[in-house]
């Protein structure tokens, strides 16, 4: 379903107002590495879980000002393949609280006109855990507002091995000739997809590593790195990055600045 940009671009006028910038000033796409949960919890002497449970709390007020903000697209780095690698327990309890989680945003995704897609692999996530994505993925599926990208058993090196595998096999089947594949025709093959490509990667906790994170799509894009913890960051850090974001010269290889 076409995105509503009529009504996207009035949203970020009134964004762009707030905030003293231009409209054009504002990214389309922001994609965000959500870090510090468990230290969040550790400082206050708490259990990691209240640290995941506190961060989930606040992704759905950021994607909401996000919404508010005009932007077409917000990506969350949620959780990555690499992340298996943490405690039994602590993956379980994640998997558990994003199948409560994706349940109880259906109605904000309803009331706010907002699109859910999942990047990333199926395989390995529990079953209820890929009901609840798949019910939720579908029931926003003709949604015309801001898409929400939910990075969920991710991986940026395991999605380019993925796409090659998928143009190998339109090239066996005799659907796709190798001199046919050009960047647009890779694009295609990867989980994002018809998504604009990000412009700002912000990354909390004063993190500095990319971290298998959308590799291919962030080329150009701008980063703000901030070392705000996830579950402090507030629509004010939001609204930081993109004034931010406005004062950066975008020339993408020209001597002139790139318009988004």
């Amino acid at each position: 379903m076409p995105q509503d940009i009529k009504y996207i671009e009035e949203l970020r006028s009134g964004a762009a107002e707030r905030l003293k910038i231009s409209p054009l000033q504002i990214p389309r796409h922001i994609a965000i590495v959500m870090d510090g949960n468990g230290r969040w919890a550790t400082q206050r002497g708490k259990q990691r879980f209240e640290g995941h449970r506190q961060g989930a709390r606040v992704v759905e007020k950021i994607a909401l000002h996000c919404v508010d903000c005009g932007l077409e697209c917000l990506t969350l780095y949620s959780f990555s393949m690499q992340n298996w690698k943490r405690p039994k327990l602590e993956v379980g309890f994640l998997m558990q609280l994003y199948a409560r989680y994706l349940v109880g945003i259906r109605k904000t995704l309803v009331k706010h006109n907002v699109r859910l897609v999942h990047l990333g692999r199926t395989e390995k996530l529990p079953p209820k855990l890929i009901r609840e994505l798949n019910k939720t993925v579908e029931m926003s599926a003709g949604h015309t507002g801001m898409i929400l990208a939910l990075a969920l058993n991710y991986g940026s090196r395991e999605e380019i091995v993925d796409a090659v595998k998928k143009l190998c096999k339109k090239s066996a089947d005799g659907k796709l000739k190798a001199n046919d594949i050009d960047e647009q025709t890779f694009a295609d093959s990867l989980y994002t997809a018809g998504l604009p490509d990000p412009d700002l990667v912000i990354r909390t906790s004063n993190e500095m590593r990319i971290s298998n994170f959308l590799l291919w799509q962030i080329s150009y894009a701008e980063f703000f790195i901030t070392p705000t913890l996830w579950p402090d960051f507030k629509a004010e850090d939001i609204d930081e990055a993109i004034i931010a974001f406005s004062k950066r010269s975008r020339r993408m290889g020209d001597i002139r600045p790139a318009t988004i």
